[in-house]
């Protein structure tokens, strides 16, 4: 009997336990290194990024058509009684016979004949102004896409950073209202003895439970930021919705180090230098649209082969010569399109300046938020202490007896308070430090 217990109490055991395993496996504790090097892997947007860089290679790729031949080979089969088609291809076979093809009858009335033509063509460009602006056009357009998956990948990060340490705050905010709650759990208990002895009035008794309540209501509240801050966390590493993330890394403000005078903007950010490539690329679009005035000058060589037989490798034959070709007049749409890319590249201009501008503007608001942050550290670890020396102090009076429950409350709720204010004084920090970097583009 004992031992049908024990069986039974172990598989009761390893049950219960299954469950807790399973959901263990899925926790993953991870540091925001690690997060940003998942991020740099699995996140679509940088994975988009790249992709717009690959289509810009392809694109520079493409470009090289202006100076190296196009080479065509074709095959053609023919089967016709037309007169004229009969002796071109019978004169292309090299099969006229002079005794019997050049009679009236032969001539208007021929058999059918079948022809295999196989070609090849090669077209050099020897002078093609708008096409080579293009391949300077297309390498600057790469440029541009490179800097902007440096930028995109610095973007990413700064993301990663707000949701991971939004994750920490709020989990911090969380253990400093669990904190208070199990507080006012104890005085809530001292209250109600109290109250039956009846040493306090109903009103003070009342007072603790209405700040439990409150600090539940505080606890829900966070507790969604926390599922939030992870929603947003796993969207970011693309990980799946079964896994609960956890922040190892904490605030560690100690490095963080305010500059003594205000950055200045880098000229290597990379989104300017993305902007100012894109510039210059509707640049060589209006360049671009100028040169097609000009004739294009290309040399080209035929070699062709006729036979009655598949490929058709008879008789052949060779043409070589160079070709000229100029658009006078095309009815205003090559000055419409010069037109187009010249107002676009106003309109680029203007976007690098308008974006240089407000990256000044950036980082002064980043740079007063992180002076801002250190100060309020200072001050909000003051009045924590003040705080907790307060609540302590009154604590000890309320379970004399010497002080009223609305002084207890009061005090608790300045300590909660405190700690939450250092908690947001240390994100700000942190958070601070890491938009000036981004913005100054250092």
């Amino acid at each position: 009997m004992k031992r049908v217990n024990s069986v039974s109490g172990y598989i009761l055991a390893l049950i219960l336990f299954l469950p807790f395993t399973a959901y263990a496996e899925d926790i993953m504790r991870i540091t925001l290194e690690q997060a940003l090097e998942i991020a740099e892997k699995n996140n679509y947007a940088l994975k988009a990024a790249k992709a717009r860089v690959d289509q810009a290679e392809a694109r520079y790729v493409q470009s090289r058509k202006a100076f190296l031949p196009k080479v065509t080979l074709s095959e053609t089969f023919v089967a016709t009684d037309d007169p004229a088609s009969v002796f071109t291809y019978k004169l292309r076979q090299g099969i006229i016979n002079p005794a019997t093809d050049f009679n009236a009858n032969a001539l208007n009335d021929p058999d059918d004949i079948s022809n295999f033509h196989l070609g090849v063509e090669v077209m050099q460009p020897i002078f093609n102004r708008d096409a080579a602006i293009g391949r300077s056009a297309a390498s600057v357009s790469k440029k541009s896409q490179e800097h902007m998956l440096r930028r995109a990948g610095e973007t990413i990060a700064l993301e990663v950073k707000k949701a991971y340490y939004g994750l920490v705050l709020a989990r911090k905010n969380l253990d400093a209202v669990n904190s208070s709650i199990r507080a006012m759990q104890r005085h809530d208990r001292e209250a109600a003895k109290a109250y039956s002895k009846g040493l306090i009035t109903r009103s003070d008794k009342l007072s603790t439970a209405v700040r439990l309540a409150e600090l539940s209501e505080q606890k829900m509240i966070i507790e969604d930021e926390i599922l939030s801050a992870k929603d947003g966390l796993r969207f970011l590493l693309r990980l799946g919705s079964g896994v609960d993330v956890v922040p190892v890394s904490g605030f560690e403000t100690a490095g963080v180090v305010v500059p003594a005078d205000e950055p200045v903007l880098s000229e290597g950010r990379a989104d300017l230098k993305a902007l100012e490539a894109y510039a210059e690329a509707a640049g060589f679009q209006y360049d671009m649209a100028k040169a097609k005035r000009l004739p294009r000058l290309n040399a080209f060589l035929q070699k062709n082969w006729n036979d009655d037989d598949f490929p058709g490798l008879g008789e052949n034959n060779w043409t070589l010569g160079i070709n000229m070709e100029w658009t006078i007049f095309d009815g205003y749409s090559n000055i419409g399109r010069a037109q187009e890319a010249r107002a676009g590249e106003v309109e680029a201009r203007y976007n690098v300046e308008e974006a240089r501008d407000k990256g000044v503007y950036e980082i002064r608001k980043a740079y007063r938020m992180l002076r801002t942050a250190k100060s309020r550290i200072r001050v909000a670890e003051q009045s924590l202490k003040e705080a907790k020396v307060s609540l302590d102090f009154i604590g000890e009076r309320y379970r004399s007896g010497l002080a009223m429950t609305f002084e207890l409350l009061g005090r608790e709720q300045a300590y909660t308070y405190a700690r939450m204010r250092l908690n947001k004084a240390r994100y700000d920090l942190i958070m601070a430090r890491s938009e000036l970097d981004y913005y100054t583009g250092g």
